[in-house]
């Protein structure tokens, strides 16, 4: 196969997620590198690349010249023939900017540097630039250790060293804002743009929601945005913090993908990544939820995408944990899952919450294994789970006050939904709601006919 400028991307998509032959993986690389050796060792990113120039400078020094410049749009190529530029300089005082680039993104920033005086001949023709990312101006504008200001997973806060006529990449992060500093003292540098670099799958919005509400609207589209920025390699929690994959948080993200993308890869490879690297009787992420989520992903993914090859795959893995959470129903239809007992960070220290929530789960968790062994002609699982859900409707906790434990108790059935969303859902808005759970508070909402 030959590639040209006219190939579309999204034609190469499915070569590129099953390149694991080194047939496939030959047909893409370069000639020179076309080799067993190399096709062995090389694995195809999905993701395409794009160069944003800021929109605003928010904030600079008066040690700073024609930092409008750095709003041009740029060809990246850096040339002998210097042209404007914006100038820092260091007398004894580190000059900075701050810039905008109107949207958050993932990825880094590329700096292009024309001309620089080095703070002394030690540093040869290089320059320290601190730079600081931000999702907020605040945040570009803080220390580490001040409030949300860390470095935890990505870092947002390094001094890198910049060259002569050249460029350089920094960061691997979530952000819309970066602060500039010129760091050693006497030094002076000639920028000729700073430009950020979106990392992102070339994926169409193939789902769309539109109604006479126009903040509705946005609010639609930057969740929708905002789970498109966390398909990286797989599927993360966060694209800043917690870059990892969190099973207990993909659920509404794979809700998301659903109506938005369809049936993309990550999803899938993301299932079996954490099943893989939690062979039971492990619980997924050290929580015991969490591998109840997967069973839930699990029944949504298959409704969703009718792909019962790949619901198949999952039969042994599935069995088991379903027979594993089995066990820890007591002899009075309570649940009695080991620690690692979480539904979310709100209702951490609420005893009653976490336990009614967890009932729930069960309760949801058996129903889908239920589904999913009927497609997957299995009765003797089919029995457990309809025994299990049966045996679990024997206990009916109390919510304690938590509305994300009392939403799953109206969506498992156990008690009336009209009465949890009179007593609790309904009360105060948006007050001692979660973020994660507002999903399944919406659901049960709309379950109570609300």
């Amino acid at each position: 196969m030959k590639m040209n400028r006219r190939f579309p991307f999204n034609a190469l998509l499915p070569l590129l997620l099953v390149a694991g032959s080194a047939s496939v993986a030959n047909a893409l690389l370069p000639v020179p590198l076309q080799t067993t050796d190399f096709a062995q060792r090389t694995v195809f990113d999905p993701r395409v690349r794009h160069y944003i120039s800021p929109v605003r400078v928010l904030w600079q020094t008066n040690l700073v010249d024609d930092a409008a410049q750095l709003l041009t749009v740029t060809n990246g190529q850096i040339a002998l023939e210097a042209g404007r530029n914006c100038v820092m300089q260091n007398k004894g005082s580190a000059p900075g900017v701050l810039l905008d680039f109107g949207a958050e993104l993932q990825g880094a920033i590329q700096i292009g540097v024309t001309r620089l005086k080095p703070a002394n001949s030690a540093n040869g023709k290089t320059a320290r630039i601190r730079v600081r990312f931000g999702e907020s101006a605040s945040e570009a504008m803080s220390e580490i250790g001040e409030q949300f200001s860390q470095n935890d997973h990505a870092v947002r806060d390094q001094i890198i060293s910049a060259p002569w006529l050249g460029t350089v990449e920094v960061g691997q992060t979530g952000f819309r804002f970066v602060r500039l500093d010129l760091v050693d003292p006497g030094a002076e540098l000639s920028l000729k743009w700073v430009r950020a670099v979106l990392v992102i799958r070339d994926l169409p919005y193939v789902g769309s929601f539109r109604c006479n509400d126009e903040r509705l609207n946005q609010i639609w589209r930057t969740g929708a945005y905002t789970v498109h920025l966390n398909m990286q390699d797989y599927l993360w929690d966060g694209i800043k913090r917690d870059r990892l994959l969190w099973v207990g948080d993909m659920h509404p993200e794979t809700m998301t993908i659903c109506s938005v993308f369809g049936g993309v890869d990550i999803v899938p490879r993301s299932l079996d990544l954490i099943r893989d690297r939690t062979p039971l009787p492990a619980w997924m992420n050290g929580i015991s939820s969490y591998s109840i989520w997967w069973i839930l992903i699990q029944r949504s993914w298959y409704q969703q995408q009718g792909d019962l090859e790949y619901l198949k795959n999952q039969r042994q893995y599935l069995s088991g944990l379903l027979q594993q959470l089995a066990s820890h129903i007591d002899k009075d239809g309570r649940e009695t899952l080991p620690e690692g007992r979480f539904l979310d960070w709100p209702s951490k220290n609420n005893q009653a919450a976490i336990h009614a929530g967890l009932q729930a789960l069960l309760v949801l968790a058996f129903e889908a294994g239920g589904e999913l062994a009927v497609a997957l002609k299995d009765p003797a699982l089919q029995q457990t789970c309809e025994a299990s859900v049966k045996h679990l409707r024997n206990h009916l906790p109390d919510a304690g006050n938590s509305k994300q434990a009392a939403a799953l108790m109206a969506l498992a059935g156990l008690g009336e939904a009209e009465k949890i969303n009179r007593e609790i859902l309904a009360v105060d808005g948006a007050q001692r709601l979660s973020t994660f759970y507002g999903y399944y508070v919406l659901h049960a909402r709309a379950k109570a006919k609300d």
